[in-house]
């Protein structure tokens, strides 16, 4: 059974969750997911993934809960594992992620959402980490991502109390960036992963990281050091020139693919 489809043009890949009726994962399907990003991360030409679900009712409902039917604790770590690994990798991807949630993104499901860069939800959509209701927890970042996200307080409304939030409501509280009509949530992701084909690679990946040294806790006055120092960093490469001439003589710049590469190696090193 396919549980991710898969396909790109260009600069924009589209990955679809598809595993009816509720695009549920299992194991195979988030080692998939995670491979998929992986191999994605090594094509410079891809500037970024659009991830959505199959069908108009469901992004992900999350777990196949019959995996953990009969409690075997061994099943549950590897599980846990998996989901780990698979949006780690969605959320240091090297491409900038958006996800198009065209229905019910619950548990795995919205923590698959929490993974990626921007959220776009359709107005029908609805959100929720309902696993303390079923004797479980959020074990793919979850616990991590949405309180840096939307804060402490709602975080733990929606962990602890198992409340689940409606489209308004997730865009009111920044879980969401933005909400569209029923069924437009996956070309609102492709015109603005359209959007960001049309920047320099570089710059948008050194700003991508510095973004998220504020949520991995450098300390200010660290995170503003390097952000100067890939600032000038950025002239050492020919997109700098590109982009500020580009601009000047009212022109589309032409961006050199290969500073993607050089960006990410260096932000490799710098972490080591």
């Amino acid at each position: 059974m396919i549980e991710l489809d898969y396909a790109h043009e260009g600069a924009v890949a589209l990955l679809t969750l598809k595993r009816p009726p509720a695009n549920a994962f299992t194991p195979d399907g988030l080692l998939l997911l995670q491979r998929t990003v992986e191999r994605l991360n090594g094509e410079a030409r891809v500037r970024a993934i659009v991830i959505t679900g199959d069908g108009p009712k469901f992004f992900s409902a999350g777990a196949d809960l019959n995996t953990f039917a009969d409690g075997n604790r061994e099943v549950a770590r590897s599980v846990a594992m998996r989901f780990g690994s698979a949006f780690e990798a969605l959320q240091n991807a090297r491409p900038v992620v958006i996800a198009a949630i065209n229905g019910y993104a619950m548990g795995g499901g919205l923590e698959c959402a929490l993974a990626c860069d921007i959220r776009i939800a359709e107005q029908h959509a609805l959100l929720a980490l309902p696993e303390t209701a079923v004797g479980l927890l959020p074990c793919g970042c979850g616990t991590q991502t949405l309180p840096w996200l939307v804060g402490e307080g709602w975080a733990k409304r929606m962990i602890l109390t198992g409340e689940r939030v409606d489209a308004a409501t997730a865009l009111r509280i920044g879980l969401v960036e933005e909400v569209v009509d029923k069924g437009a949530s996956r070309e609102a992701a492709l015109t603005m992963a359209a959007r960001v084909a049309t920047l320099s690679p570089q710059a948008v990946g050194f700003s991508k990281t510095l973004i998220h040294q504020a949520r991995d806790g450098v300390p200010r006055s660290a995170a503003l050091a390097v952000e100067r120092e890939r600032f000038v960093d950025l002239f050492d490469g020919v997109d700098q020139r590109e982009g500020v001439n580009a601009f000047l003589e009212k022109r589309a710049p032409r961006w050199q693919l290969s500073q993607v590469m050089q960006a990410e190696h260096m932000e490799q090193e710098t972490h080591r």
